[in-house]
């Protein structure tokens, strides 16, 4: 008997539909593209079993078309139909229950730590969006500021050293004419361009053919950051312009993560009077479930809500993995604030069995309430 699969969809289908899921939807256009080009959808036919109970594996799975049955140990079941599903099918490891296809589907099969680094950037880049709106000295620079920020050079940094980024970048004014990469040659850094346009050209034996033009924002050279390989391109200035270099030696400094104060979660437990909980995932995830007493600022918001905190408070905060948490902390501890975070990821913790929950908690005097006590 022939099986019929759920009518193809287009990759535009797939980013509008992608746009609505939890967290995705939180991410910039920028970073969901690079999140969707590496994660394709795949089918599942009527009566495949996308995962068994107990089993672990470090994927989020979007259900995008059709209807799976979770089957729970106890014998309890939940139907998730597609469309209507916002969130990833229980998240958890090890899996608690079966996971069986009621009829033919579409899933969206995303890498869980793929995008907690994409998230995480994405989030630190609307921070830093909001901290150079707020000084009118930096109106002029922004637009390019922003593009090197969510450059995918520095996907890979930790989000704790976004701030240092521009302070390793060297400005270096250029005329028109002038050759800034010569194909075959060693290379040793990379550039921004902040002002201009270069034009990239590549040679075979004796020809020089035209690859691109590019501008503002656009990055050179970056395979010599990361390997040890000659110049595959030539690239020379079109206009008169401002460049940015970046060593490589700068690079791989920015690599090394700082060293962040960390609590763990049995220390919290013990000692949850000393301790404030700010939760700095998005607003979705933090709905769907989160420890008792955490209250709720997501990354991006941050520079809007500093002023809710108190600088004679100790505050933890905490993430899925711990990469956001850290950034967070490493940022706030920056402007003068007590703040550690959470030793292991939120992930670990509802796989440990910790206690979630959906009352809301917000901060009031530096300290985290529930959300329901200040209503009249």
């Amino acid at each position: 008997m022939n099986k019929t699969l759920p009518q193809q969809q287009s990759f535009e289908d797939l980013l509008a539909q992608a746009q609505s899921l939890v967290p995705l939807k939180d991410m910039t256009r920028v970073h969901l593209l690079e999140l969707l080009k590496d994660n394709a959808t795949a089918h599942v036919f009527r009566g495949q079993v996308l995962f068994e109970a107990g089993s672990y594996d470090q994927s989020y799975i979007y259900l995008l078309h059709g209807d799976i049955e979770l089957q729970f140990e106890d014998g309890l079941s939940e139907i998730v139909k597609g469309r209507s599903a916002l969130f990833p099918l229980v998240p958890l490891l090890p899996r608690p229950c079966r996971a069986i296809a009621l009829s033919d589907s579409r899933v969206l099969k995303v890498d869980a730590q793929q995008l907690d680094r994409l998230l995480a950037w994405s989030q630190i880049a609307d921070y830093l969006q909001l901290q150079i709106a707020d000084q009118p000295d930096l109106d002029e620079d922004a637009e390019w500021m922003m593009k090197i920020v969510r450059s995918n050079l520095f996907s890979k940094v930790p989000p704790t050293n976004i701030e240092q980024i521009f302070s390793r970048l060297t400005p270096q004014s250029v005329d028109a004419g002038d050759v800034i990469l010569r194909q075959g040659e060693l290379g040793d850094g990379c550039y921004f361009i902040q002002e201009g346009q270069a034009r990239v050209t590549q040679s075979a034996h004796k020809d020089s053919e035209w690859v691109a033009d590019i501008g503002v924002g656009r990055c050179f050279g970056e395979d010599a950051l990361v390997n040890e390989t000659v110049r595959n391109a030539t690239v020379t200035m079109a206009t008169p312009g401002v460049l940015l270099r970046l060593e490589k030696q700068d690079f791989l400094a920015l690599l090394r993560e700082p060293e962040i104060p960390r609590v763990s979660f049995e220390t919290l437990l013990k000692q949850s009077d000393t301790y404030t909980l700010i939760d700095v995932r998005t607003e979705g995830e933090y709905s769907e479930g989160h420890l008792e007493g955490a209250a709720n600022i997501p990354v991006n918001f941050l520079p809007l809500q500093t002023r809710q905190l108190d600088k004679s408070h100790h505050y933890v905060t905490c993430c899925n993995s711990g990469r956001r948490s850290d950034a967070i902390a490493f940022l706030l501890r920056q402007q003068g604030f007590q703040v550690s975070s959470l030793t292991e990821g939120l992930r670990k913790l509802y796989s440990s069995g910790a206690a979630f929950q959906r009352r809301d908690y917000i901060l009031k005097n530096g300290r985290a309430v529930p959300a329901s006590s200040l209503v009249c």
